[in-house]
């Protein structure tokens, strides 16, 4: 069966964020008054599995081996099944 996987990637708390850091810097520039940016990384893609179980447990593996730094980052992951006529 086809299933979509996103992973929506962050760094950890305490971790400094140059980017956020940054578009928080240019917004007051622009007279925007925020805080507390933050940005996050999503990744999608589909791929043929078993079952959920089993393709949750790849993107995890894929994510501790490829997608991020377990050290400084968080991650979620979200499977959906892939519907027949998509």
């Amino acid at each position: 069966m086809k299933y979509y996987a996103e992973v929506k990637i962050s760094l950890k708390k305490g971790m400094l964020n140059p980017e956020a850091a940054t578009i928080q810097r240019a917004l007051s520039l622009l007279e925007y008054q925020v805080e507390n940016t933050k940005t996050i990384q999503i990744i999608k893609f589909s791929l043929t599995g078993e079952n959920e179980k089993n393709i949750h447990e790849e993107v995890d593996e894929m994510c501790q081996r490829l997608l991020c730094n377990p050290v400084i980052h968080n991650y979620e992951i979200k499977i959906t099944p892939q519907l027949k006529d998509e």
